[in-house]
């Protein structure tokens, strides 16, 4: 029996990796134990070259870890676990780093529900703080360019811009299920709202149809690309939906549409576009480039993402935010 590669290579609790190598004993009464650092892993999937697994949750070590078929390991076979940063949350969209590193998450709560804090903002050591609330249902942030972030209520149609002490002012109303939010190079703020229709703000909070999309049975999901476009993900009922190009004309092109719900996405500084696919059994992190979309992260429930000012990446399912170092 030998073992060649774990994929993808990063997972955090729940996730489904892949164990491929040769002559796994799978034709006994009993299927090979496999072991995902000190903790016994559930093998959902096996074929003599392949062995699908469940990484096991309350691993005692993070980063790399070895992965066991039996008593056999291999220096290749490793997977790299994320660091859990902050619990207790509630993501609707992908969390927004500041440019000192600071992460900051939601709690967004149920519709209508007024939660007593409405952003945390966790420290890059992993403090967490009390940063901002008295915002209904908060679901997406930005931060403009002069460090400002910027908060949509999907309850209450509106977005809020946030001043560094954590008190907020309306900044535009009237749109809609108020979902994704992104800036554009020249300060326009894009809003999603998720019966259909991309707003465009100005500077002074006036917004303007930019674009229309199908509705989203969850969120609209926002990201501006080096070349000016936006890119969005409306998860629908369909089993494959799309992610979305518009160009700075409001002329709305297709990227992708291999991917089951897809919601939060991100460029990391090369340009790269990571987007993530919350379909059930196969939530995952994706990178895509040039040819078919490569899986980087294995787990459960992943609603977004986001990268730090040094590459550094923190992955959030509703409830909780992972850390991972730089992906290359």
């Amino acid at each position: 029996m030998r073992l060649q590669t774990v994929h993808p290579s990063r997972a955090i609790d729940g996730g489904r990796i892949a164990i491929h190598g040769s002559d796994f004993p799978v034709d006994h009464d009993q299927l090979p134990v496999v072991h995902v650092g000190d903790k016994r892993a559930r093998v959902v999937f096996a074929s003599p070259s392949r062995l699908d697994v469940i990484v096991p949750a309350g691993l005692t070590a993070r980063g790399p870890v070895p992965v066991h078929v039996a008593a056999t390991s291999s220096d290749a076979a490793t997977v790299e676990i994320a660091a859990t940063f902050a619990t207790g949350l509630h993501q609707v969209d992908s969390p927004i780093f500041d440019r000192e590193g600071n992460l900051y998450v939601t709690y967004s709560g149920t519709r209508g529900q007024q939660v007593p804090v409405s952003v945390f903002r966790v420290r890059p050591n992993g403090t967490r703080e009390t940063f901002s609330s008295g915002v209904v249902n908060p679901t997406s942030m930005a931060i403009d360019a002069d460090g400002l972030i910027y908060m949509s209520s999907r309850f209450e149609g509106t977005v809020y811009r946030l001043m560094p002490d954590g008190s907020v002012e309306p900044f535009a109303t009237d749109l809609g299920v108020a979902c994704g939010l992104a800036f554009s190079w020249d300060g326009t703020l894009f809003v999603g709202d998720r019966s259909g229709t991309i707003f465009s703000v100005d500077r002074n909070g006036r917004a303007t149809a930019f674009a229309s999309l199908p509705p989203s049975v969850a969120a609209f999901h926002l990201a501006v690309g080096r070349e000016r476009a936006l890119y969005v993900t409306g998860p629908t009922l369909s089993p494959y939906d799309v992610v979305y190009r518009i160009d700075e004309q409001g002329t709305v092109g297709i990227r992708s549409q291999v991917f089951g719900r897809p919601q939060g996405l991100a460029f990391d500084a090369a340009g790269t576009l990571f987007v993530v696919e919350a379909l059930a059994g196969a939530s995952g992190l994706y990178r895509l480039g040039a040819g078919e979309p490569e899986l980087m992260l294995a787990g459960p429930g992943l609603v977004g993402l986001a990268f730090d000012p040094h590459g550094g990446l923190a992955v959030c399912t509703n409830d909780s935010a992972y850390r991972l170092p730089p992906m290359h």
